[in-house]
């Protein structure tokens, strides 16, 4: 077996330097990685990688047993839309005048905004993941590569509905396709959806943003972080953590209507005292 690492700038024979494969070299290699201004978050995902071929060399007996620990990364709030870009994204184009692009990108946002999906789970949908019956829908390419159900609102499954009777196809077709009938690649769906955003007069373009939208919105309307968690699709509620910290300025929105001692303050003061 002949692998070939990158640590600390150098080239790592495993089938011969495997001893000199440690945490030291690992510390040496996130030198490395930050001299060159790689992104602490690019970093730890390298680390992750790394990990997993070093427990393999560890469980082999390749190497000692060591620890490879991510470093510690500043946490940024992430931008989302706000409800006026949303307001202006979910305008439903005039059917008897857009073409079908325009009608396709309008039901991808609206699918989006609904479900918190990835760009690659949307990219291989296929109409016969839809269960209209139970109004769910089955998720093939996951980041996890495990197959997902989730629930359809009430407001999508019409929405989808009604695109299916415009864009007809068999079951086994994709559901978002091209004007040739084809699948949209990741990169045409975020290509797509750029010029879409850019017609409404927004600025922004992400795809991604769209699940920080729904993660934020589902948080600020009360959902529970169990539920969010199954939904987005993520290993443990870490992420979901992340979300809550992210989004805890707006938490305050309202905050004093739905306070427990603030209802009971309000109901004190219109009390009649008792003689």
């Amino acid at each position: 077996m002949m692998i070939v690492l990158s640590i600390s700038g150098q080239y790592y024979d495993t089938a011969k330097k495997c001893n000199t494969l440690n945490q030291e070299a690992i510390m040496g290699y996130i030198s490395f990685l930050k001299e060159r201004n790689v992104k602490e978050v690019t970093i730890n995902s390298y680390l992750r990688g790394t990990r997993v071929i070093f427990s393999y060399f560890m469980e082999m007996g390749y190497t000692k047993p060591f620890k490879i620990t991510l470093i510690k990364t500043e946490k940024t709030i992430k931008p989302t839309y706000t409800d006026y870009e949303l307001q202006l994204l979910l305008k439903k184009p005039d059917l008897n005048k857009c073409n079908f692009s325009e009608y396709r990108n309008w039901v991808i946002v609206n699918y989006l905004l609904a479900t918190g999906n990835r760009a690659s789970t949307v990219s291989n949908l296929k109409i016969e993941n839809i269960d209209f019956s139970n109004e769910t829908i089955i998720l093939t390419k996951t980041k996890n590569r495990k197959q997902q159900i989730i629930p359809l609102s009430r407001s999508l499954v019409q929405i989808l509905r009604d695109y299916l009777k415009y864009r007809k196809g068999s079951n086994d077709d994709y559901l978002f396709c091209n004007t040739y009938g084809n699948r949209l690649t990741v990169y045409a769906l975020q290509h797509t959806i750029y010029l879409y955003n850019k017609s409404k007069g927004v600025l922004k373009t992400s795809l991604h943003l769209f699940r920080h939208t729904f993660a934020k919105k589902w948080i600020l309307n009360g959902g529970d972080i169990f539920r969010l968690q199954k939904i987005l699709g993520h290993s443990s509620l870490d992420m979901v953590k992340e979300y809550v910290n992210m989004f805890s300025e707006d938490l305050h929105q309202n905050f004093n209507e739905f306070n427990p001692l603030e209802q009971f303050t309000t109901v004190k003061k219109y009390m009649p005292m008792k003689r």
